[in-house]
């Protein structure tokens, strides 16, 4: 018969052989598809992540010190390398299907890249697309429109400003641009030439609809065409800001810091203080890049510069209008 000892021996033994098999289940490491939808009055809007990219913002923000940027982010619990979201937007109006920037593709390592895979997950096809409009040509922003130098989506119209196409498609700026720079202008003539070629891709003047519904607001300084895109449905409003921003930690407060990635840094100061005020004052919803994802919300003001507010998530989207 065997003794309590024993007994308690065996049930020990059972116990950590469980513990251990479990221990052994292996992790997955990986994130849920990354897609977020929410209504605008009557518009779908589907936010899509291309991933995300540490970036060395101590290094990279101006009209500040690396040790302030290194304060300001531990105050909010981050630090540099900076883990950076990517996102893009798509908008079902109902009668186009708009998707606002593509992602990095494979421009920008291997981190970035999953805006398709995410646009699938997210019940669309790339085919589905007829409309896709460009904040800027960064290779963070036009590198998913070609994989293996075929085009993407087949059947989209592209569109960005006529600034932008003029300079960052254009040989002999490439030619002039020192080698640190070279690259963005090679990634931006990769990913649009075939566009241009096949006659998909038509610039637009500044400050124009270009669909009913959603239209292209002028934003100079990142790059020279630099656009942001008003998306209106009844009375709510979101405004798509690009790469107006690109550390909400840091720049909320201080909107005068700017970063290397600016063109011309003094005028995307000027931008970003006129959209932030705008946003502040009309309440509408916001929608950036490089905010963490999904990337959307409101500002409101604060006892320093302004203050970030994320969209309160939704576990279902029904008809229900949101927003302003």
């Amino acid at each position: 018969m065997p003794t309590m000892l024993t007994r308690i021996t065996g049930l020990t033994a059972g116990v950590l052989f469980a513990a251990a098999a479990q221990a052994e289940a292996p992790m997955v490491k990986e994130q849920a598809p990354g897609y977020y939808r929410t209504m605008l009055g009557s518009f779908e809007i589907t936010a899509l992540s291309d991933g995300t990219v540490k970036l060395p913002v101590d290094k990279l923000l101006l009209n500040t010190t690396e040790e302030h940027v290194h304060n300001t982010l531990a105050d909010n619990f981050l630090s540099a390398p900076l883990d950076t979201s990517v996102n893009g937007y798509l908008i079902n109006t109902g009668n186009h299907l708009v998707l606002v920037d593509t992602g990095a593709g494979s421009l920008f390592g291997p981190t970035l890249g999953k805006l398709v895979e995410h646009l699938k997950a997210s019940g669309y096809e790339p085919a589905d697309v007829d409309e896709i409009y460009i904040t800027h040509m960064h290779p963070d922003h036009v590198g998913g429109l070609i994989s293996d130098g075929e085009i993407v989506f087949p059947n989209a119209i592209v569109r960005a400003s006529v600034e932008d196409q003029n300079f960052w498609l254009n040989e002999d700026n490439l030619k002039a641009a020192d080698e640190g720079s070279k690259g963005f202008f090679k990634g931006a003539m990769a990913s649009l030439n075939p566009y241009v070629e096949s006659g998909q891709f038509k610039p637009f003047d500044k400050d124009q609809e270009l669909v009913p519904g959603i239209s292209a607001v002028s934003a100079s300084g990142h790059t020279p065409g630099h656009s942001l895109y008003k998306v209106k449905s009844g009375d709510n409003t979101l405004m798509l800001w690009g790469d107006l921003i690109h550390v909400a930690a840091v720049q909320f407060p201080q909107p005068d810091i700017a970063i290397q990635f600016d063109v011309n840094s003094e005028q995307a100061v000027e931008s970003r203080a006129q959209a932030f005020a705008d946003a502040q004052e009309t309440g509408y919803w916001v929608g950036s890049a490089h905010l963490s994802f999904p990337g959307l919300g409101h500002l409101k003001s604060a006892d320093q510069g302004y203050e970030f507010i994320p969209a309160n998530y939704q576990g279902g989207v029904g008809d229900t209008e949101t927003g302003k």
